[in-house]
């Protein structure tokens, strides 16, 4: 397997899996060894040895003892990749869990950002409600006062004498030659 096959979860069960499958399949043989030993130890023990078949035996039993130990560092290795991948396999699920937290919380953070939104334009269109409310006062308090003004104005003019306006009537009639309109400017 490569390394991007290690990484996956999936890529590291199934290797988990062949490991173990040759593991299982390790301690079979080790135990077929054992009992062919035994089988030979028990079966050799009531015998009058021959020279010739016990050293053949020997050679045997040093050739099963090779492979005895050798399974058995095969096994002692399987055992440490096993117990690398079921580290590595935790770490996964830690991390898995983790970001699965963390998606969790962003998830709950963009459900509440509509709310947090509107509660913040909210205050802030308080502020200007406040402000348009003091403007429309103000501004009724004007008009008010302007109306107010005129009446007084209107009130004095209709006494006589009380304003020098020209007659425009008379102005119109005779030319208005002598008369000139007031100016207001750029009002």
């Amino acid at each position: 397997m490569n390394q991007a096959e290690f990484t996956s979860p999936q890529g590291m069960q199934a290797e988990v899996m062949r490991l173990r499958e040759e593991l299982k399949m390790r301690d079979q043989l080790v135990q077929q060894l054992s009992q062919e030993l035994f089988r030979l130890v028990k079966g050799n023990a009531g015998l009058v040895p021959d020279p010739q078949v016990s050293e053949k035996h020997q050679v045997e039993m040093q050739a099963l003892r090779d492979q005895l130990h050798e399974v058995e560092q095969q096994v002692a290795f399987y055992q440490g990749q096993l117990g690398e991948r079921d580290n590595e396999i935790y770490q996964l699920r830690q991390s898995v869990q983790e970001l699965g937290d963390r998606s969790r919380m962003l998830e709950q953070v963009i459900q509440d950002l509509p709310n947090v939104y509107r509660q913040k334009f909210e205050e802030r269109m308080e502020a200007v409600r406040d402000k348009v409310a003091r403007l429309q006062q103000e501004n009724r308090n004007l008009q008010a006062e302007l109306q107010s003004v005129s009446y007084r104005l209107a009130v004095n003019s209709r006494q006589p004498g009380a304003l020098d306006l020209p007659d425009f009537a008379e102005s119109a009639a005779g030319g208005g030659a002598g008369l000139q309109m007031p100016s207001f400017g750029k009002a």
